[in-house]
């Protein structure tokens, strides 16, 4: 398997986005009060897991709504 992917096989479509992306889950989970850290993370539930996903989706649509806001008042 390739640097770009993981053990689901999804892959990053911009490489160099990893860390950031990576950086940010962690920051999401410490916000949301899920214990994720490095390395292996089997216990944790699924759900525990989705809702970082799932937050984090939520935060990427907000931060793209706000930016689209500012473009479109300048």
């Amino acid at each position: 398997m390739s640097g770009t992917s993981n053990k689901t096989g999804n892959k990053v479509n911009v490489p160099e986005a990893r860390a950031a992306m990576d950086q940010f889950k962690y920051e999401v989970a410490n916000e949301i009060g899920v214990p994720l850290k490095k390395g292996y993370n089997g216990d944790l539930t699924s759900a525990q897991n989705g809702y970082v996903g799932g937050y984090m989706v939520k935060k990427m649509i907000e931060a793209q709504e706000k930016m689209m806001a500012e473009k479109n008042q300048g």
